[in-house]
């Protein structure tokens, strides 16, 4: 079992301490569950109560935070503090540190297939059932799950990780240290089409696809193999589960891909940009660097770096905001709008019936 004294932690994510620097820490866990020689963390104003009354020896915070004046309930002493500059990433290290387990290879399995031309690299663990396509391309350290399948020419560079079940058909590029989690297909024919008479016609899709190093693709996923040419995932970007990229994509580096957000074909997505859950970018679109799509927004137009959007068709946010905020009090207005009708109607009787006995008395006059 690891461990490590305060102190230890404090140099590894560069932090200061208050309390006791020999605090000895066995596991890092959740500020409600952690105990005595755990370390939490503490980044949500929301959990206040829950820093009260955590039991945990130490607590990774930020260094401008004010802990609390009285100490945690259940009779103990406060626990000893960690500050950092950004808790939520010290907190990631720190669990690398007590939950990463170091490469041992397990070799190639007698019940998985290997085709002609394979050039498998140094240490790797290729279970069970796995299937690895003529001419593949296998780099040092990799782990190919249970019922993976590479398809010809594809190559999976050094250190990635495919769990169970994952599909990557042929003539597909995976860089360095790339996770791929179960159920994923990779290179699946992108989604087009001629019509002709009524009838739907296969165009063959015979490009690529790229995932660039240090990307994390999630559960479910389905990245489309381009037309022509090449979809691209950049460096560092993560995808949730069941997303759609579809064919010719190219998504930039150290984006963030929510859960079931939809990339039609052709979109340019810059580096930095976030999709939220549900998001959708329709096809031929430029989302710019460092742009945020807001969760369920459907983006029918390009997307300016740095903005965020929200809605349907998507818009600037604080526009978005000003919409949503009148959209409640629509029957308030709708109700106003009828009674300014009423008195319209009414004045015009008015003027209507004034306009009509002055026309008589002129005649009369006349």
């Amino acid at each position: 079992m690891k461990q490590a004294t305060l102190q230890e932690l404090a140099s590894l994510v560069g932090g200061e301490i208050e309390g006791d620097a020999q605090t000895v820490i066995i596991g890092v866990t959740g500020i409600r569950e952690a105990g005595p020689g755990q370390i939490t963390f503490f980044s949500n104003p929301r959990y206040a109560s829950a820093l009260l009354e955590t039991r945990a020896s130490a607590v990774i915070i930020g260094k401008a935070v004010k802990l609390p004046e009285r100490p945690p309930a259940g009779g103990r002493g406060a626990p000893a503090f960690l500050r950092v500059e950004n808790p939520y990433y010290a907190y990631s290290q720190i669990a690398r540190f007590f939950f990463s387990r170091p490469h041992v290879p397990s070799g190639i399995s007698e019940w998985a297939v290997i085709g002609r031309g394979v050039r498998m690299g140094r240490d790797v663990s290729v279970h069970p059932f796995v299937v690895v396509g003529e001419g593949a391309e296998i780099g040092d350290r990799v782990t190919l799950s249970v019922g993976v399948y590479v398809g010809e020419g594809s190559v999976i560079g050094e250190e990635s990780v495919l769990y169970p079940h994952v599909t990557v058909r042929e003539g597909v590029r995976i860089g360095r240290r790339v996770i791929i989690h179960s159920g994923a297909v990779i290179g699946s024919d992108g989604f087009g089409y001629a019509t002709q008479g009524g009838k739907h016609h296969k165009i063959p899709q015979v490009g690529g696809v790229v995932i660039e190093d240090d990307v994390e693709i999630g559960a479910g996923v389905m990245i489309d193999r381009a037309a022509l040419g090449q979809t691209r995932i950049g460096r560092g970007t993560k995808i949730d589960n069941l997303v759609q990229v579809a064919h010719n994509v190219v998504i930039g580096d150290d984006c963030l891909v929510v859960a079931q957000a939809g990339i039609a074909g052709s979109a340019q997505i810059g580096s930095q940009v976030t999709l939220a859950g549900q998001a959708g970018v329709a096809g031929h679109l430029r989302i710019g660097d460092r742009a945020t799509v807001s969760g369920q927004a459907g983006v029918t137009k390009d997307v300016r770096p740095g903005e965020t959007v929200s809605g349907f068709p998507a818009i600037p946010h604080r526009e978005w905001l000003k919409v949503q905020a009148n959209l409640y009090r629509l029957p308030a207005i709708r109700g106003a709008l009828t009674e300014i009708e009423a008195r319209v109607r009414r004045l015009e009787e008015l003027l209507k019936a004034a306009t009509s006995n002055e026309q008589r008395a002129m005649r009369k006059k006349g």
